[in-house]
């Protein structure tokens, strides 16, 4: 039995290298059902060990038709980036390293390439210098610092200190969020004790953005401790929420603003759409995720805060055993996230930012949008193909004449194995949804998906029934 790190590393990398220099021939989405993978990976734990190369090498078998290509420039799902060389790289190193950069003295070198990395993304997308940060697992934990940041911010100006006293009894928050939002602000705020009956939604207009002139009426129907959540980016049409102007109403009453922006606010980095986030360096939190845009391995995701001070109440924390400061005064990374032991995201990020520059980013991203409009004009020649939205970033919402017509026409598609995307509901009706996030994505991967859309429009009605991608 070969265990040496060498030859098992080695064949793991030539496994690799397989999967990414054949996704251009495999299918977009996964061919083997539930069952077929339970079966093909499961059995009794065996009771002896096995050669790590053949476990490697057997897992992949095994796997290989439950992967979903993602890193293809063929996969238009749920805004889901691929992997760039040099962040893809890095984070195989992150995982020979192993290094755990919860505290300085855990990993002095993957908590300063937090500490770059940080600065140079707020570099990037426009946001305030003085802004703290965390590295975290998605928007999700985003969100979570960054309202627990909020909720610290908002109590402590009316006298109530959470961290010590906890909710029971303190002072109402009033969250005001928009009609359209994703639902992992919903679930943030759960965590944090915000609970959805407790929530004033504030219509949306014919565009899927927060109606400014309601949010304003909302926001002078009460008092105390607000909080006010914004958007950058629709999940389903990419709408944009008028930041600027929705600074201006929070900052008259006092309250606090944080953006969702998961994959909208790159469009900071991209001179061609900055214009959509205007206004967006004066909200008080920012939540994205470098898993989209940025394209680095699953899973990163980027809280900042504009009040350092209220982010490190909220989440910062002190134990006997910590092993905390020291000469030069390092960054203490548990003193910014939700988590004590996590992977090393800062080296991927870091990796990812220096391969490709300020430049590259924003070509990245206009490239991007330049796909999705060109597969929205393209649709438009499909009979029966009716685009929802204004394509104003990267997110293209369609249907076809009926809810029927348009589930089967998905399900056609998907079925094919040219592209993967998902469904949607929209406005009480059922929608299409594509997302171009990846770097790879060519001309040709976007005249591959309308081929594929005109073919199922032809024979629509046809092959009903079923589970729909997406649901």
């Amino acid at each position: 039995m070969d265990t040496s790190p060498k030859t098992v590393l080695a064949r793991t990398a030539e496994i690799a290298i397989d999967w990414l220099e054949t996704l251009e021939q495999r299918p977009a989405g996964a061919t083997a059902d539930v069952a077929e993978l339970r079966a093909r990976l499961g059995g009794l734990l065996p009771r002896d060990g096995v050669d790590p190369v053949t476990v490697v090498e057997e897992l992949a078998r095994a796997a290989e038709p439950g992967l979903v290509a993602i890193p293809s420039g063929r996969y238009f799902g749920f805004v889901i980036g691929g992997g760039l060389p040099a962040a893809v790289a890095a984070d195989w190193l992150t995982s020979v390293w192993d290094q755990c950069p919860a505290l300085y003295a855990c990993g002095p070198a993957a908590t300063v390439a937090e500490e770059v990395a940080g600065a140079w993304l707020g570099q990037l997308l426009g946001l305030p210098p003085h802004a703290s940060f965390a590295f975290v697992s998605g928007c999700q934990m985003a969100h979570l610092t960054c309202l627990a940041a909020a909720r610290h911010h908002v109590l402590h100006a009316v006298g109530w200190d959470v961290e010590e006293r906890g909710l029971n009894g303190a002072p109402p928050i009033r969250v005001l969020v928009g009609e359209r939002r994703h639902a992992s602000v919903d679930r943030g705020l759960r965590w944090l004790g915000v609970g959805q009956a407790s929530l004033t939604v504030v219509p949306a207009d014919g565009s899927a953005r927060m109606d400014v002139t309601r949010l304003r009426a909302a926001l002078a129907d009460g008092d105390g401790p607000a909080i006010v959540c914004a958007q950058a980016g629709e999940i389903n049409t990419g709408a944009f929420d008028d930041l600027d102007a929705i600074a201006d109403v929070t900052a008259e009453a006092g309250a606090w603003l944080h953006v969702d922006g998961a994959f909208g606010l790159w469009a900071a980095a991209a001179p061609r759409f900055r214009h959509l986030v205007h206004g967006v360096q004066r909200a008080d939190s920012w939540a994205f995720d470098a898993h989209k845009w940025l394209n680095v391995p699953y899973d990163s995701g980027m809280a900042y805060c504009a009040h350092p001070d209220s982010h490190h109440a909220a989440m910062s924390v002190t134990a006997d055993y910590l092993i905390q400061g020291g000469p030069g005064q390092p960054r203490e990374p548990m003193d910014w996230t939700p988590a004590f032991s996590r992977r090393a995201r800062g080296f991927a990020v870091y990796a990812a930012l220096r391969s490709l520059g300020r430049q590259g980013v924003a070509d990245m991203v206009e490239r991007a949008c330049d796909h999705a409009r060109s597969f929205a004009e393209g649709l438009a020649a499909v009979p029966g193909c009716q685009v929802l939205n204004d394509v104003v970033i990267n997110q293209v919402l369609f249907r076809f004449e009926d809810d029927e017509t348009t589930d089967s026409v998905l399900r056609r598609v998907v079925g094919g194995g040219e592209v993967w995307l998902s469904g949607t509901t929209f406005d009480g009706h059922r929608a299409i949804r594509l997302s171009v996030s990846n770097w790879q994505t060519t001309d040709r991967d976007i005249a591959r998906a309308l081929d594929a859309f005109r073919e199922a429009a032809s024979h629509a009605g046809a092959g009903r029934g079923g589970v729909l991608p997406g649901e």
